[in-house]
């Protein structure tokens, strides 16, 4: 049987109870309708969840169960934000399995946002674990300049890609097959408005980010992560898939 789902601190789990907070009561109540002995189910967004059946006041764990819908390997957006539309980054992007979003401000973007947009774009990447059935809600990074973003992370240890048009790259489809196996971290920028300007593309290639190719179009800056996120997905849940 499916189940409304809500995301939680996980402090709120205290025993068999979830104590819930005014934020909650109003959605379970007034925007799901649920009422006192209906069930849901709760997740911490960070990899545990439990059915639950509501109280006059709380809810009482019943069991805990497992949730399976994560992708095999991990997914590190460095977007470089563009005037409009983050929201949809952040939703499409949460839906089909994205890890953490780092908003990067690079030479070009002309957004920087404000505490409360952080805040309104982690709503939403909950609202669309719950939506999408996920067990972990991706993590909404503090705005990074592209020098900050870059030295952030291992090419060592990771797979770290630059998206970028007009230059003589390999394709991001053709390297993923190649390149990834399960439980692999990948790490990968898509520019806004205008692209990288070259200096920023050096940078990257002195960060032992490798070049790439999105393809022969030239893409919105909130379509290019929604095209990134697409690839990973499918090659990563591709590689597992059983017989």
């Amino acid at each position: 049987m499916q189940y409304q789902r809500f995301v939680i601190e996980p402090e709120q789990q205290q025993g068999n109870l979830i104590y819930l907070n005014d934020a909650q009561h109003h959605y379970l109540r007034r925007v799901l309708r649920l009422s006192a002995g209906d069930r849901a189910v709760a997740i911490t967004g960070k990899g545990k969840a439990w059915i639950v059946q509501l109280t006059p006041e709380n809810a009482e764990i019943l069991t805990a169960i497992e949730i399976n819908t994560e992708l095999p390997v991990t997914v590190t957006l460095l977007v470089s934000l563009p005037k409009q539309e983050v929201d949809e980054i952040v939703r499409c992007c949460t839906e089909i399995g994205v890890t953490t979003i780092v908003p990067v401000l690079s030479e070009r973007t002309v957004l920087n946002p404000s505490a409360n947009k952080l805040t309104r774009w982690q709503r939403i990447a909950e609202e669309a674990a719950e939506q999408s059935e996920r067990a972990i809600v991706p993590a909404l990074m503090q705005p990074l300049t592209l020098p900050e973003a870059l030295s952030q992370y291992d090419s060592l240890q990771k797979h770290c890609y630059f998206c970028t048009a007009r230059h003589n790259v390999p394709l991001l489809a053709e390297i993923l097959p190649h390149q990834l196996t399960p439980q692999d971290s990948l790490v990968i920028a898509t520019g806004c408005e205008g692209g990288w300007t070259e200096q920023e593309i050096r940078q990257a290639q002195e960060a032992n980010f490798q070049l790439v190719s999105l393809g022969r179009r030239i893409l919105r800056a909130v379509t290019a992560p929604i095209a990134v996120m697409s690839l990973a997905a499918a090659f990563s849940e591709a590689m597992t898939q059983e017989p």
